[in-house]
């Protein structure tokens, strides 16, 4: 096991009537409060409102940014950086999922950034301090709500990157289940990828003496693809999205990476294809983790190996490593097919011709992926296993 440093200030209020605590969380101190959030979806389920009303009651001063995009886009990120600086707001609300808390977390680091954030994301400048974020979370999929991370989209050039640093993790967190049960199917199970995908980063790793967050790993794996399947039978079980959506914080909160090194490179191939192709974030991963796997499963098979049998139950009787390892590995795509995500490029009807531009923009010259090294034909050839 690694040594390692971890903080997490995030205070997560959990069930049914966990709204009610945001009039507390907010610091009487905070007199403007910018609510982000996405399309009108917040507005036809009342949960607006709702927000609203319990921020009038504390007497702030709500200036409005909706318009958040899945893949949030940095123009819209540059606005929110100008709105707060005009009007001296001091905290922001995001009510939505991922994409409205990155864009939430970015336009809190850039209100206190010297210079155009965008250099925070491509290493041209760095950042330290943030306006606080308060999250009501909409959509259980990114962990956002919880992590040190932020995941923006510059339309100049289609390059989707990230930024990381502790004072990005929100305040708070309002978590309840009440407001997914009337999620689409779409959003739902390609959540439940994106999360298993935070989880699977994790998992697989080259450090070794990691036994308590193997099994923590393991644990969550198996957790959300039991609540998966009853999802599949019942999307207005309450329970089952109870246990989803406290999976997705944990699958990306930082405590499955305690003591490991994690890998991302499925993650660098996936944001590409979002910035060319503006597909969902778990869409990609559904796609391209399969692929990945068959890729690299014989830089440690034992890994693939563990991952067979102890998530998803796959016997060694008669088998060699290998058979164990690719049996696991056909398990993974079964589930993804039975969440009705698909696991190949043409599946999903995108293109075939681009393998070279992804695989540059995303190496950049070097590699990506700790687990193994991707450089740019490694990468060339893990998109080939997706078509």
């Amino acid at each position: 096991m690694n040594s390692f440093f971890y903080y997490n200030p995030t205070k997560l209020v959990f069930g049914k009537d966990s709204l009610d605590e945001v009039k507390d969380l907010i610091d009487n101190k905070h007199k403007k409060v910018l609510l982000h959030y996405g399309g009108g979806s917040i507005k036809k389920s009342g949960l607006y409102d709702k927000v609203t009303g319990i921020l009038k009651g504390k007497e702030l001063e709500i200036v409005e940014l909706p318009g958040v995009e899945s893949n949030p886009k940095l123009s819209l990120v540059k606005k929110g950086i100008e709105i707060c600086r005009e009007n001296e707001i001091t905290f922001i609300l995001a009510v939505g999922g991922g994409s409205v808390i990155d864009s939430a977390k970015t336009i809190a680091a850039g209100v206190l950034y010297d210079g155009d954030i965008w250099d925070c994301f491509t290493g041209k400048g760095s950042f330290n301090e943030a306006l606080p974020v308060g999250v009501v979370l909409t959509i259980p999929a990114s962990g956002s709500e919880m992590s040190s991370s932020a995941v923006v989209t510059n339309e100049d050039g289609k390059f989707k990157m990230s930024i990381e640093h502790d004072c990005l993790r929100p305040e708070f967190a309002i978590l309840n289940p009440e407001i997914t049960l009337t999620l689409p199917n779409k959003q739902t199970f390609a959540g439940i990828i994106d999360m298993i995908s935070h989880v699977l980063e994790r998992y697989f790793t080259q450090t070794i003496d990691v036994d308590l967050t193997d099994k923590l790993c393991e644990a969550t794996l198996k957790t959300i693809m039991n609540n998966a399947y009853k999802l599949k039978e019942d999307p207005m079980d309450y329970d089952a999205r109870a246990e989803i959506m406290l999976s997705g914080t944990i699958a990306h909160n930082g405590i499955l990476g305690l003591g490991r090194q994690e890998d991302w490179g499925t993650h660098r191939i996936g944001h590409e294809l979002t910035a060319l192709y503006g597909t969902t974030h778990g869409v990609t991963l559904a796609i391209i983790f399969p692929a990945w796997m068959k890729y690299v499963y014989k830089e440690n098979i034992s890994r693939f190996v563990q991952f067979a049998e102890n998530v998803f139950g796959v016997l060694k009787a008669g088998k060699n490593s290998e058979q164990v390892a690719l049996e696991g590995i056909k398990e993974f795509e079964n589930f993804i097919r039975d969440m009705n995500m698909p696991t190949s490029l043409p599946e999903y009807k995108l293109p075939t011709d681009d393998f070279e531009l992804i695989a540059q923009k995303c190496t950049k010259g070097s590699y990506v992926g700790r687990f193994k090294k991707l450089y740019k034909k490694d990468v060339i050839n893990i998109l080939k296993l997706a078509k």
